[in-house]
């Protein structure tokens, strides 16, 4: 099908272009089109079988290098690491897999929105066909409560509302029109003469020229763009893949300087080749993925408690990286329901609607009376937005529908239309005659009004005043509705719009919006407060955009800064990433170009979240580094394509679970920095006990023992620690820094040598005084240090003195395990003979515990280097 606007174009034109007609297609013309277009349904890609999504998971760097570490320790005869390792690399890929085959639903449920029935005229004839079957040029009938099945240009219309939101944003539904349009430019949700798939018709009935079917409508872009973006990968997977393929750099090239001066020093080469290829097994750390998918899955799990639903498991620890949240206003940071803000009678703009309200007697009834809507038994509302919020709140300040049409019967009405853009009801009055009140667009009232009411009396109507307080509520982002009255001694013989909508009495104004939720704001100034940036874009008008978002601390009251989608579709791709960082909301923006922002602040190397609950929003979730979905109000689509599902709908959950993301990073980096030390200690003590000619410190199943055993228990407790006090009050991690930024790497350095230093002078001396037990001390000190490490690391400012043993009970509980299992491996006679140890006497032990501990203390001191150092930074040196 070729590009044209069918907004721009004549019906006439369109069913010459088409080659159809207003009475529809003939069967066999038909057939034809639907051979050549296809079926009026969404095409999925070729997908990866499960076996291909299940194979992937061992594309990872960190996952070969484990799987390599299996095959050598299968070669040198350690089957038992073989075997463990193998264990931890498949529940890794199992995991991964879940997570995958669960994203891939995003396209079926796109697929669902589509109507599985639609009315048609074929033949000249009303037919009901099967939806998938439409093709470009049918003519098909719409009412109330249909899912538009295709795309289509409509060329009638009465009355007819469809709700977009899914689609565009807009919260309130669309007044359909057959006229053309004229601005080519103009964005989906300016396109009033026509309607688009998936799109579901709230109150009237239409008729539509369908111009698009399948992929060729909005709803089939919206899955092409789903199909074709790629999911970005978080920091902690890109740390890891850097980590991997440094820490195997690293292994190569020591265990080449072992072996090269095994050979040097006279050793056999079959001997020193069996070193090299142990000692590269014990500088794997093995059990750091599976510490690091427990902890994420812990994470996971409570966040559930606190409405956060995580459905890809990296995104606990993504939500941590966060620069920027890129919110959906509808639904999101609103309530996706129309409320009275704001009334104007007798001169008075009234914002305090509960007060002011009360007294507004004439206004009240008249916003009560004039209204279609009802309440169900079950206390949910039936009808359009606008009229549920005016029935709200007239029932809410005492005027009750039911009630007052027991004294003010209707008699008659004049429905609306949206060409007059007015609605009238007649009311029979107790003492004879009757009122009839009229509500519509205010300039239209006001032409046809002759004067208002003010102070319970009939003025003069103030045409001046009445204006600029409609302009005044407008620019605040408020719907505004007029609402007049007109008295009748007797009815006249014919109700038209002439005699029934003239010479009224303005009684005032009714201004709404779809407000923005009570913690909105709160949750935007912590967002600022912990340096995220939020941003606003939606599909709404710009006023209304710019309304809430001043509202809620977007932006200040001073600010203009919202940028339309035609604004953004008129820059170039460098002029507008040079802008990119300092607009802080957009309006009237299509799904295409949510992607385009989200990508061009990635371009900027900020990780962005994106929030929504609508179809528009799915390819921009899945695009950003966390796509998160509302649970509520989320459509199917958006839930599949995002990482994260707020259970809530609360935008304020979001910011929860970003200090609970924080705080998951934070433990990572404790129990990385935990692991690594430990493994540089071993590989420090193997490789200079060669260098030094002192006999193998440790046996293959005492690095066992310490890889998998002593490593996994305190490093898992390190993942449950408490937040640090300043979470939420630093700004967030760049999203490029090394796993190792913050010291960290030189912790690991020094205190791996440390350990190294300590273990390797046990031995000396050990060798020296005390008999054969020395290989027992060496592996005892080593374990020790490790569980002495762990207590210190738990703050990488706070002393454990201040912070307390008692409050992570867990690591505590960790430990004293792992000592109570290394004591056991020390005292039982049978774990003697599989471990090769020898009991220690009580002094031996005692040494072990006091050398051990110079580890703890060298960490406090490293702490306490760090605060003094922060306390001369703030300029306060005694904190």
């Amino acid at each position: 099908m070729e590009n044209v606007c069918y907004h721009r174009e004549a019906v006439e034109s369109l069913c010459e272009h088409l080659r159809s007609q207003t009475t529809g297609l003939g069967s066999d013309e038909a057939e034809k089109r639907l051979h050549q277009y296809g079926p009026n349904e969404l095409k999925a890609k070729k997908r990866r079988t499960p076996v291909m999504m299940l194979l992937d998971q061992f594309k990872d760097f960190m996952i070969l290098i484990l799987l390599a570490a299996a095959v050598v320790s299968g070669v040198v005869g350690e089957l038992t690491d073989t075997l463990i390792i193998m264990a931890i690399v498949i529940a890794n890929a199992v995991i991964g897999f879940v997570q995958e085959y669960r994203a891939e639903k995003a396209i079926e449920a796109l697929k669902q929105m589509a109507a599985p029935m639609a009315t048609v005229l074929r033949d000249g004839s009303v037919r009901s066909l099967a939806s998938r079957d439409i093709v470009p040029g049918d003519v098909v009938f719409l009412e109330a409560g249909a899912i538009v099945p295709a795309d289509m240009r409509l060329i009638e219309s009465a009355r007819m509302l469809v709700d977009e939101a899914a689609l565009t944003g807009e919260s309130v539904p669309v007044e359909k029109s057959v006229a053309e349009l004229r601005d080519a430019d103009i964005c989906i949700g300016d396109r009033v003469n026509m309607a688009y798939k998936g799109t579901i018709v709230t109150y009237g009935r239409g008729t539509g020229l369908v111009i698009g079917t399948g992929m060729e409508t909005e709803l089939g872009k919206i899955a092409s763009m789903l199909q074709d973006e790629e999911e970005v990968r978080t920091p902690l997977q890109k740390r890891l893949t850097v980590f991997g393929k440094n820490l195997a750099t690293a292994i190569l090239i020591i265990c080449a300087v072992v072996f090269l001066i095994g050979l040097l020093r006279g050793e056999k080469p079959l001997l020193m080749l069996l070193t090299a290829i142990s000692l590269a097994v014990a500088a794997i750390p093995e059990a750091l993925p599976a510490v690091i998918t427990i902890s994420l899955a812990l994470g996971a799990k409570k966040m559930v408690k606190k409405n956060a639903l995580i459905r890809k498991l990296p995104a606990v620890e993504t939500l941590g990286s966060v620069t920027y949240i890129c919110s959906d206003k509808t639904g999101t940071l609103t309530y996706n329901r129309m409320a009275v803000e704001e009334l104007y009678a007798g001169g008075d703009i009234i914002k305090n609607i509960g007060e002011g309200a009360r007294g507004l007697k004439e206004l009240m009834t008249g916003v009560a009376l004039n209204n279609d809507s009802r309440e169900g038994s079950d206390g949910t509302f039936i009808g359009d937005p606008t009229e549920i919020a005016l029935y709200t709140v007239a029932r809410d300040n005492g005027y009750q529908r039911e009630k007052l049409e027991t004294e003010l019967p209707r008699v008659g009405e004049l429905p609306f239309d949206s060409d007059r853009k007015c609605m009238t009801t007649i009311h029979s009055l107790a003492t004879g005659g009757f009122v009839s009140y009229t509500k519509g667009a205010p300039d239209v009232l006001i032409d046809r009004a002759r004067s208002m009411w003010v102070d319970g009396l009939q003025v003069p109507m103030d045409k001046q005043a009445i204006l600029e307080a409609n302009e005044d509520m407008a620019q605040r982002g408020l719907r505004v509705l007029c609402i007049a009255m007109r008295t009748w001694e007797t009815l006249p013989g014919e109700r038209s719009v002439d005699t029934m909508e003239n010479d009224l009495t303005i009684l005032g104004l009714v201004g709404m919006m779809d407000p923005p939720r009570d913690e909105a704001k709160k949750a935007v100034d912590l967002c600022r407060m912990a340096g995220i940036k939020p941003v606003m874009i939606t599909g709404d008008h710009p006023v209304t955009a710019a309304a809430i978002a001043k509202r809620i601390g977007i932006l200040d009251e001073t600010s203009n800064g919202v940028m339309t989608g035609k604004e953004l579709a008129a820059l170039s791709d460098e002029v507008f990433a040079s802008k990119v960082e300092h607009i802080e909301a957009y309006a009237r923006v299509a799904p295409e170009q949510k992607l385009k922002i989200v990508k061009a602040l990635q371009k900027k190397h900020q990780f962005v979240a994106m929030t929504g609950d609508g179809v528009n929003d799915a390819p921009a979730l899945k695009r950003a580094d966390i796509g998160v979905a509302m649970g509520i109000t989320g459509t199917d689509v958006s839930k599949e394509a995002a990482h994260m599902i707020l259970l809530d709908d609360n935008f304020s959950t979001i910011v929860r679970a970003v200090g609970e993301g924080r705080k998951i990073y934070d433990n990572i980096r404790k129990f990385i920095r935990y692991l690594l030390a430990t493994n540089t200690g071993e590989i420090m003590t193997i490789f200079f006990a060669q260098i030094l000619g002192f006999p193998i410190p440790l046996l293959p199943i005492h690095i066992l023992w310490v890889n998998l055993i002593t490593d996994s228990l305190p490093a898992l407790a390190l993942s449950v620690e408490p937040a640090e006090d300043d979470v939420m009050q630093r700004p967030p991690r760049d999203p490029r820094e090394s796993i190792f930024a913050d010291g960290l790497g030189i912790h690991v350095i020094w205190v791996g040598t440390l350990m190294a230093f300590l273990v390797l002078s046990v031995q000396y001396v050990s060798m020296t005084f005390c008999n054969g037990e020395w290989q027992t001390m060496v592996f005892t000190v080593l374990c020790f240090t490790q569980f002495a490490h762990a207590l210190a690391i738990r703050s990488d400012k706070k002393s454990l003195f201040r912070q307390g043993l008692m409050s992570n009970k867990v690591l505590l509980g960790a430990v004293v395990l792992s000592i109570m299992m290394q004591l056991a491996v020390i005292y039982v006679g049978p774990l003697n003979t599989i471990f090769r140890t020898q009991p220690l006497t009580l002094g031996e032990l005692a040494a072990c515990v006091g050398i051990s501990s110079i580890i703890f203390f060298g960490v406090e001191t490293e702490k306490l280097i760090r605060r003094v150092r922060a306390r001369r930074a703030s300029g306060n040196p005694r904190g």
